[in-house]
């Protein structure tokens, strides 16, 4: 019996001995978290706060000195922000290897180099620009929007100063009313058996405060885990699908894959039509004109003679139905020379001038191709139509995994896909790839619709190169 008794005492001993070491090492490991967010989220106030002071004073015999200073302090606060951003994802990713063996994935998109391209404009990766440094620094900042694991790190910018905060604030609020009541002892009592009222005020604010210090101990790795939780969910985005963005997904999927199989109804329905309508009837026509020619032959020669030549003009136009009917189907050109060779001669026959600025490395699957080689057409189709330009401009470029075209034309603007078919129809076109189409066209012009879809090239070379038509 007595040894049972030893041994239930050594066990709860030891399991209370490692529970304050685990609570002491959680607590160690909170005030290092604290002391970490202190940097992302001080130095950034504290620079717009001065900066805003300062400006106020230089300024305040003008009547607009607090907008200055606020404008000021936004722009120094978000500068100071942006170069403290990887340093406290890195930290915090530093600190969940080492503490739970937990490594968080670091993978950046490439920033795109500038090139400038024929017209003398910079090409940032994402839009053009006169200027190299404006060009510069927009670039670094649209990437910084696009790549996940920099918005990811901006979201923790953000998330890590109220997330430690709020766990931190608890656990070391036990631990300061805690040390207070065991110095003060703040319970207000008279005379508990024995020991006077002083003393028994005394030690109850001791017991208070010990089993408040050791409520913030014990609970300090409950929040250490909460913040790694926290940390891993909003640096690692892409970890863990939620059943939400699945079904969205899917949705998104089964709608394309409607979209196809319908266009592809409608295009063997459209090229049985063209058939039917064309080709065919003029070899129907062919054959009964050789008929009466045969007839012909031995009483009437001259009158067999015009027929031939009615039947010769007649087989070349249905030969150059056949052609047009091809290349409505997959246009030789493409198949043969590639997209920017396509498009160089679609420019040609285009009813306005049309300038052409190529940057294709290689070239895209076909499919790709010929969604946007007849996304294009239509466009330049629905510039010719129906916005009075001049002029218009292609742009087809392949940057970090993506073909991105934006068709530019100097006409009366106000594109809207709610007018027709033909941009649904593109859109429609490109959701089957996972391509968007933006439009950005105003009352007076100009307009610019973009294309971009995902894709990968054939055989990628090391040079790029850009040409135009």
């Amino acid at each position: 019996m007595t040894t049972v008794s030893r041994t239930s005492g050594t066990s709860v001993r030891a399991q209370t001995q490692a529970a304050l070491a685990a609570g002491g090492e959680g607590l160690a490991r909170l005030v290092v978290l604290v002391v970490s967010a202190v940097p992302g989220f001080v130095l950034p106030v504290t620079a717009a706060v001065v900066s805003g002071v300062i400006t106020a004073q230089l300024v305040e015999q003008y009547d607009l000195e607090v907008l200055l200073a606020l404008l000021v302090a936004a722009v120094v606060g978000v500068v100071v922000a942006a170069a403290t951003i990887r340093r406290t994802a890195d930290r915090t990713r530093g600190q969940l290897a080492r503490w739970f063996g937990t490594r968080l994935p670091t993978t950046y998109e490439p920033l795109p180099g500038l090139e400038l391209d024929g017209r003398g404009h910079w090409w940032t990766g994402y839009s053009y620009h006169r200027s190299r440094t404006v060009a510069k620094y927009a670039q670094l900042v649209h990437w910084g929007l696009r790549d996940r694991t920099t918005r990811a790190e901006l979201a923790w910018l953000a998330v890590n100063p109220v997330l430690t905060l709020a766990l931190a604030g608890p656990v070391l609020g036990l631990i300061g009313l805690g040390a207070a009541y065991a110095l003060s002892g703040p319970v207000p009592t008279d005379g508990y058996g024995p020991v006077s009222g002083r003393m028994a005020d005394v030690l109850l604010g001791i017991v208070f405060g010990a089993a408040m210090i050791v409520a913030g101990i014990l609970v300090a790795p409950f929040a250490v885990r909460a913040h790694a939780e926290v940390a891993r969910r909003v640096l690692d985005r892409d970890g863990r699908a939620t059943h939400a963005q699945l079904t969205r997904r899917v949705a998104e999927l089964t709608e394309t894959r409607a979209d196809a199989a319908g266009n592809q109804a409608a295009e063997l329905r459209r090229i049985e039509r063209d058939l039917h309508d064309g080709a065919q009837a003029r070899l129907v026509a062919i054959g009964m004109t050789l008929g009466t020619i045969e007839h012909l032959m031995d009483t009437d020669q001259a009158a067999a003679r015009e027929l031939l030549a009615e039947a010769r003009q007649s087989s070349a136009r249905a030969l150059q139905e056949l052609r047009d009917l091809v290349r409505g189907i997959h246009p030789p050109v493409l198949a043969e020379r590639g997209l920017g060779d396509a498009v160089r001669a679609l420019a040609l026959d285009s009813a306005l001038p049309t300038e052409v600025v190529v940057s294709l490395p290689d070239r895209p699957a076909a499919p790709v191709e010929a969604a946007v080689y007849f996304s294009i057409c239509e466009l330049l189709a629905n510039a010719a139509k129906h916005s009075e330009a001049e002029q218009v401009w292609v742009d087809i470029l392949y940057r970090a995994g993506f073909l991105r075209v934006t068709v530019t034309d100097d006409g009366v603007g106000v594109a809207d896909p709610s007018r027709g078919t033909g941009l649904r129809g593109i859109e429609k076109r490109l959701g089957t790839f996972d391509g968007v189409l933006a439009i950005d066209s105003t009352s007076g012009g100009p307009t610019t619709i973009t294309l971009e879809l995902p894709c990968e090239l054939s055989s990628p070379r090391t040079s790029t190169s850009f040409a135009k038509a």
